[in-house]
């Protein structure tokens, strides 16, 4: 079992994978950094410098100046907190899908192209197998 174990561990996907997590929680605290430093106070500039961390209902019904003392009173329900953390989920999977698509273009334009398979009859101009003698469209005999 402990063999079985190491063998799972160490195989080159679970590697991959670990490393992924890793630069995943790196990346998770720079989109963060991103949406509190920079993207939430240009939005506070148009909506009149509201702070979104604390904008909260109290299911008391009383006023409190700041989400912490109102949690220390009563259970809240903290929008502010989830518009934000849905700011930052947007803004990582746009991030996301644009370094995908880096990715699959450099992908692209790396890759040799295939070598062809076919050729063009010079009699009819249908595709053929490169080996063909004779064309099997216009039955024309073909030169090597």
């Amino acid at each position: 079992m402990l063999k079985e174990f190491k063998q799972f561990a160490l195989r080159g996907n679970m590697i991959d994978l670990a490393v992924g997590v890793i630069i995943g929680g790196g990346f998770n605290a720079l989109v963060n950094s991103l949406v509190n430093d920079i993207v939430m106070p240009v939005i506070s500039l148009f909506t009149g410098r509201l702070d979104f961390t604390n904008m909260f209902i109290a299911l008391d019904g009383n006023h409190y100046q700041t989400l912490a003392e109102a949690q220390q009173h009563t259970s809240t329900i903290a929008w502010g907190s989830f518009l934000t953390g849905l700011i930052n989920f947007l803004l990582t999977a746009f991030v996301i899908f644009l370094i995908i698509r880096w990715m699959n273009k450099l992908r692209t334009k790396n890759k040799p192209a295939a070598p062809a398979a076919t050729k063009i009859c010079p009699y009819c101009r249908s595709a053929i197998a490169l080996e063909a003698t004779r064309c099997p469209h216009c039955t024309s005999q073909l030169e090597a």
